[in-house]
């Protein structure tokens, strides 16, 4: 008997790569090594590498102190209710 996972139950986002086959090599001796997938080996490297970038090259970074300008002082601790507020609002 096969057991099929339906996709959405995935937690992990499916994609498609291609490597040069000297990255390939070494991904299959360093995932032996390690007693890893190869795509955990993968899925670490982009995490190292997203880690490592600049803040001021990180997308989300451009939302930081957009509250200030707001007057209110509690924008960072009730940012949900605000946003609930604006969207609520945006909708009439």
């Amino acid at each position: 008997m096969m057991y099929i996972c339906p996709m959405r139950t995935l937690k992990k986002k499916p994609i498609q790569m291609y490597i040069e086959p000297r990255q390939d090599t070494a991904l299959k001796v360093l995932a032996k090594k390690r007693g890893v997938s190869k795509a955990e080996l993968i899925r670490e490297s982009i995490e190292k590498y997203l880690t490592t970038l600049p803040l001021d090259e990180d997308p989300a970074m451009g939302i930081v102190g957009l509250g200030r300008s707001s007057g209110k002082g509690d924008a960072s601790a009730q940012h949900d209710k605000y946003l609930a507020k604006y969207a609520k609002a945006g909708r009439k």
